[in-house]
């Protein structure tokens, strides 16, 4: 069993790494399936890219290069 005193001055982090290394063989499988489900991705609540990703045309430093023009134009404003 671990020394519950070290435990306490740990960081939550560490704390689990020790729980771990102390789990009976019988409880891993379990501990290791309640981990896995709490790692269950949620979509983004936006797609990637952004609709005004890539919005302008030209080069890489053309874009840079033409950036006041490009923002006069109203970069990323959509149409009437």
């Amino acid at each position: 069993m671990p020394d519950l005193h070290s435990l306490a001055m740990s960081t939550p982090r560490d704390e689990l790494r020790e729980l771990v290394e102390h789990l009976p063989d019988e409880q891993v499988t379990a501990a290791l399936s309640e981990l896995r489900a709490r790692l269950v991705s949620t979509p983004p609540s936006r797609s990637w890219p952004p609709a005004w990703f890539a919005i302008a045309e030209g080069s890489a430093t053309d874009v840079s290069e033409r950036v006041e023009e490009i923002l006069a134009e109203g970069l990323g404003q959509r149409p009437a």
